[in-house]
């Protein structure tokens, strides 16, 4: 496979996007896990002007990077400022790594309006900036900010601000649509364009304004760029960079040029929920190749289909980017979903079987009274159980009161819970108090089943949604909650619905609890107790 050098910019245009922030511990342990996953170069950040970034490469100093080369992010001199006394370059030069990225302007537009200055000193402060790093023996990548918007504007201007890096030393050449308006046939006439006249690698750099990062990037691959750059799930300024858990795949599969290790692409699911994980952000399930929807089936045709042949509704193999198929369940169900997601889950069932359409059946009729189980798989698993009588309460409930009292205007609310459970025979009455009512019921319930399976200590509530399903019905409208919880090494998803939000709640801590007894009975081969 035709090799292309992947730059991973996570850390630093990545950090600029709304609402991404990275503790320092976490920077340096997504370093170090891109390193791992075989990225040729890690943009630790902006050296110039964030000490938090100087911080990293002093980090990473102690303990360098096994395959990738940290990379320190800067821009060229400023006008009318020699390059060694520039504190831009400086700091550049302190960050201490093996090769720098450094940007320049580009668009005529730029030189005039925001530097305010002469076309003759943006190329003369192109390759004084690009010499100096050379002269300090780093690799020297030019970023060519707005190119093409500069070409467009001045094909003549454009190439000129290259030729000034390249005279000077660089080593790679990179393209920048940095307001990502260039549709990608401009991309790749004028990338392969650039390849032509210059005796160095091109690189490519996209913002996805347009929702054209991906495509843009592969363009200007196939004109030519044997440099990619890039963040892990798209993350960065506006609407973000190109989103390299696209790219890394198409580059693999669809374009036979290897990006990674031999292997590596197995791992880019993980990746990115990583790095979601860092940036304290929900990994999107519906983004292509790593999303928990990408190989997510729902039409019964679709899912007959992919049962006889993989290839007729799946793009790629899921194992190559480490996800996996997922069948869903609902009223657009057929047998062949509700028999494949029973396998999926582990249940033994026959596909033509009567217990199979017993499962469709109580589907529909569960969904028509507001359920839904694509997003509630353990309900789902605990709902064949209960269809197939393979179901075994581990308690059952003698009733409950909830009292949420306010007691001052300036103090909170405060949330009681009674409950009463019938465990093994015995009643278990127990009370808890949380921050709301569902908390209080959380911690009830805990109480109870203590003594009796204290696995369940484990579980924590990780998310809570509610959807009204008939707002038309103002505060009588029927509810359904959706509660996630997980045991530290899995998660799963419940459902509750009823006109009532506590029991709606109630129905959902209770299938997420029974779950989690029902893995660890499978997982010992008995019941616990």
């Amino acid at each position: 496979m035709n090799r292309i050098a992947i730059y991973d910019t996570t850390l630093r245009d990545g950090a600029q996007g709304e609402g991404v922030s990275f503790s320092p511990a976490g920077r340096v342990r997504i370093a170090r896990r891109l390193d791992e996953f075989g990225v040729d170069y890690i943009e630790g950040g902006f050296a110039a002007s964030n000490p938090r970034d100087m911080a990293l490469f002093r980090e990473l100093a102690k303990a360098p990077l096994q395959h990738a080369r940290l990379t320190a992010f800067g821009s060229t001199r400023r006008a009318g400022v020699a390059a060694a006394a520039d504190a831009g370059l400086r700091a550049l030069l302190d960050a201490g790594t093996a090769a720098v990225t450094i940007f320049g302007k580009s668009w005529a537009l730029h030189v005039r309006d925001v530097l305010r200055t002469t076309a003759e000193e943006n190329l003369a402060m192109i390759a004084d900036s690009v010499r100096l790093l050379k002269a300090q023996g780093r690799e020297a990548i030019y970023d060519a900010e707005h190119f093409f918007d500069g070409y467009k504007d001045s094909p003549a201007h454009a190439l000129a601000t290259l030729k000034a890096a390249r005279a000077a030393g660089a080593d790679v050449l990179v393209l920048c649509d940095t307001n990502g308006g260039t549709l990608p046939g401009e991309v790749a006439e004028i990338t392969r364009a650039v390849a032509a006249a210059f005796d160095v690698p091109i690189g490519i750099h996209a913002h996805n304004d347009g929702d054209l990062a991906t495509a843009n990037t592969l363009a200007a691959v196939e004109a030519g760029a044997v440099h990619v750059q890039g963040t892990i799930n798209g993350l960065g300024e506006r609407t973000g960079n190109a989103n390299l858990c696209s790219i890394l795949p198409n580059l693999e599969l669809k374009l036979g040029r290897r990006g990674l290790p031999e292997g590596a692409l197995r791992q880019l699911r993980d990746v990115s929920e990583f790095v979601a994980e860092m940036a304290n952000l929900r990994p999107w399930p519906k983004a292509p190749f790593v999303g928990a929807s990408a190989f997510a089936h729902k039409a019964g045709m679709h899912v007959d289909g992919v049962r006889k042949n993989r290839r007729s509704f799946e793009h790629i193999d899921p194992d190559a980017v480490g996800n996996r198929r997922r069948i869903l369940v609902s009223e657009l169900s057929g047998a062949s979903n509700v028999f494949l997601k029973a396998v999926e889950l582990g249940l033994q069932i026959d596909r033509n079987s009567p217990e199979a359409r017993d499962v469709l059946r109580e589907l529909e009729r569960l969904e028509r009274a507001g359920y839904e189980f694509e997003a509630a798989e353990a309900s789902f698993k605990l709902l064949v159980k209960k269809v197939l009588k393979d179901h075994r309460p581990f308690f059952s409930l003698e009733g409950f009161r909830v009292i949420v009292e306010k007691r001052h205007p300036d103090e909170p609310c405060i949330s009681e819970a009674s409950l009463k459970l019938k465990v093994n025979g015995e009643i278990e009455h127990t009370v808890g108090e949380g921050d709301g009512p569902v908390d209080a019921l959380n911690q009830a319930l805990r109480k109870a089943l203590a003594r009796f399976y204290p696995q369940v200590a484990d579980v924590v509530l990780t998310d809570y949604r509610v959807r009204i399903l008939d707002p038309e019905e103002a505060t009588a409208a029927k509810t359904r909650v959706l509660i996630e919880s997980s045991d530290g090494r899995r998660s799963w998803d419940t459902v509750g619905v009823s006109d009532n939000i506590i029991e709606a709640s109630w129905e959902a801590l209770v299938d997420g609890v029974e779950y989690k007894l029902f893995l660890e009975e499978e997982t010992e081969g008995g019941r616990t107790s």
